[in-house]
């Protein structure tokens, strides 16, 4: 693939073997073997940048813990989540967050710039959330998964619902508003319409995508779209109307020893009291439940 037409982010097989100062005969072999992160999404062999950084930094041999040279900046990067956002400043965590899509999230945990991801990535054929992508984007890890909250997702959609919309089959022929490729609700999103049995293209998916589920509430609320994609919360807050079809899991992927350090340890605090529980009812389509369960503690 010409390198001026690629997606930004993505080396080929040639920049690899100049960044790693390797023939490209030993990046093949590498690939073979599985001890890369490469992506063949395009039938073309194209290797993260940034993972293949983390990757690097993961083959450090240092008699000492590499810990202390690298320190992880502290923000939180990934999905956004209302109830998250608010629980960061309420809790006095001091983190700062980078909101812009759950595997973006996890790419940024990969290569050390953060120290946690939110994330709410389905995964159908594991008929379950997050797992199958950490491992994959970070094996051998010390990365936790512990629950947030589970979320209802649906379809945000007018106030009083004029189109009459009430599942994913009824956006045939509609416009749809739409998050980026690689945001959690893009691909709840794109599995849902595949297993609709809505032809290719029936649902007009607009561009530029949203950034934000906030920015799906917005078009559906000026009238540039009829239908988007996001969670209750959203559409109470925007007094729109919600179609409910899914229930999922948001997940904190969190880098084991940050865990134990007081940023985080603020924020577990906080969530363990009633003003949490008080907060998620008021914004609305939250169970929490089940926060704090550990759904991955790997390696």
């Amino acid at each position: 693939m010409d390198s001026g037409r690629r997606p930004p982010g993505l080396m080929t097989t040639r920049e690899v073997a100049a960044y790693l100062r390797i023939k490209e005969r030993k990046v093949y072999d590498l690939v073979a073997t599985g001890e890369i992160p490469v992506s063949r999404a395009t039938g073309k062999l194209l290797f993260p940048h940034d993972l293949v950084e983390a990757w690097v930094r993961r083959r450090v041999d240092y008699r000492e813990a590499t810990a202390p040279l690298m320190p992880r900046p502290t923000v939180f990067a990934g999905s956004h989540d209302p109830l998250l956002d608010w629980a960061l400043r309420e809790s006095g965590s001091e983190i700062a967050t980078f909101f812009d899509g759950s595997l973006d999230g996890l790419r940024r945990l990969a290569a050390g710039r953060v120290i946690g991801a939110g994330v709410h990535l389905f995964e159908p054929d594991r008929g379950d959330w997050n797992i199958g992508h950490v491992e994959r984007m970070l094996p051998g890890e010390p990365v936790v998964l512990m629950e947030w909250a589970r979320r209802r997702q649906g379809l945000v959609v007018p106030a009083g619902n004029p189109l009459g919309i009430a599942g994913i089959a009824d956006l045939a022929g509609r416009r749809v508003v739409a998050r980026q490729p690689g945001a959690g609700s893009r691909v709840l999103l794109d599995h849902l319409l595949a297993r609709s049995g809505l032809p290719v293209g029936a649902a007009t998916l607009l561009e530029p995508p949203a950034r934000s589920e906030s920015d799906v509430a917005l078009a559906v609320g000026e009238g540039r779209a009829d239908a988007g994609l996001a969670i209750e919360s959203v559409a109470r807050q925007h007094r729109l109307d919600f179609v409910p079809v899914a229930d999922e899991r948001y997940d904190l992927a969190l880098w084991r020893r940050e865990i134990f350090e007081p940023p985080i340890q603020r924020l577990l605090a906080l969530a363990r009291g009633d003003a949490f529980r008080r907060r998620a009812a008021d914004l609305g389509g939250y169970d929490v439940s089940g926060f704090g369960t550990v759904h991955r503690n790997g390696p």
